[in-house]
């Protein structure tokens, strides 16, 4: 892609933008292969799958190979209320957060006990305290801690819970501050709801963690240049959950990847044009997948060629669409290959919103 790279404007007296430090990612154990998830489906729901040969070939066509998942596979197949659903959150949540928490502390040179400020972002459990409160005692969190715990924006919360916590590292130069996103998304599994949107979402997601550690002053991987976000109105029927006593119940338009072909850039320059950016200004575009289809529209939407988010499609292949944490596997894997000069983070959300974050070569 050709790049009008803009260096990076820093005034007199103004505080310098927040380095990404490290990034580190965590799966559960527990390993759901889409073959055999294709088959229990199809013997669960045969019949909805012999009437519609678009929703028959909907595993084969996710471009997914693997997943992970909080539980085994038998556990899903079994009725489960929120109790449950919200045990298993609560202790296998838990259990990531202080996996990758830890992982990414180590990288970053630092412990526990220097993180000033917590971000956590969430949207499939419910737990009060959160979670980051959950697990303080494990991790070595000092009493004074600042947390700071999102619930909602399921995919675009990854992009958006980064953005939160360079704007505190930012405001206070010198603190660390650990955004931590964990998603459980296998749990809002629905055997009693047979419907289009939740056979979709058992050919999709899966559960992951990804954690980040920031602070002003220091270049670290990458220096958060600025970000931004974009709410379409009358869109709240595209993406979310709904609420009944079994648990959390999938809302999943079909449209979204035209919707994104359609309307993603033209959201995206906006918040890269109040940065004083332009699309042509980023070298390299890591988007949350979504699905293959998405990843398409997206390609399309910027002008890319096919097959240009490569990084997209292995994440989506080897873990599915793990909601939040999904974008940050794909940032690791861009990290590994090298930075361009400027890379952008774009996710979608429930809302509907796309949420945008600007990168900019540390050295």
């Amino acid at each position: 892609m050709p790049q009008r790279v803009r260096p990076q404007r820093e005034t007199p007296g103004e505080t310098p933008s927040p380095g990404l430090l490290s990034l580190a990612t965590a799966v559960p154990e527990h390993v759901l292969h889409q073959p055999d998830v294709a088959a229990t489906m199809h013997r669960f729901f045969s019949e909805i799958f012999s009437r519609s040969e678009t929703m028959a070939g909907i595993f084969a066509s996710t471009g997914i190979r693997k997943r992970h998942a909080a539980r085994p596979l038998d556990w899903y197949l079994e009725p489960r209320g929120w109790s449950e659903r919200t045990a298993v959150y609560m202790e296998a949540g838990g259990d990531l957060f202080v996996e990758v928490a830890n992982r990414a502390l180590t990288l970053a040179g630092c412990s526990a006990g220097d993180v000033d400020s917590v971000v956590f972002v969430s949207s499939s459990g419910i737990a009060t305290p959160s979670l980051d409160a959950v697990v303080h005692s494990r991790m070595g969190f000092r009493a004074d801690i600042e947390r700071v715990p999102v619930f909602g924006l399921g995919c675009a919360g990854g992009v958006t819970g980064l953005a939160i916590a360079s704007r505190l590292a930012q405001a206070r130069p010198g603190s660390t501050v650990l955004m931590v996103t964990v998603e459980l998304s296998s749990l809002a599994f629905r055997l009693d709801r047979p419907d289009k949107a939740h056979l979709i979402s058992t050919a999709l997601f899966g559960d992951g963690a990804a954690a980040c550690v920031l602070r002003t002053g220091e270049r670290g991987i990458a220096l958060v240049e600025g970000a931004g976000e974009h709410l379409w109105p009358d869109t709240l029927g595209i993406m979310g959950w709904s609420i009944d006593p079994v648990g959390f119940g999938v809302i999943l338009e079909p449209n979204v990847p035209s919707f994104a072909a359609t309307n993603l850039k033209p959201a995206v320059t906006g918040i890269l044009g109040r940065m004083g950016l332009a699309p042509e200004d980023v070298g390299r575009f890591v988007c949350h997948p979504g699905g293959t289809k998405v990843v398409a529209a997206i390609e399309r939407a910027f002008g890319l060629d096919q097959g240009s988010l490569d990084h997209e499609r292995g994440v989506l292949a080897d873990f599915g669409n793990m909601s939040a944490p999904t974008v940050l596997f794909i940032l690791e894997r861009a990290i590994a290959h090298g930075l361009p000069e400027r890379a952008a983070l774009v996710t979608m959300g429930p809302g509907f919103t796309a949420s945008c974050l600007s990168l900019a070569q540390a050295a």
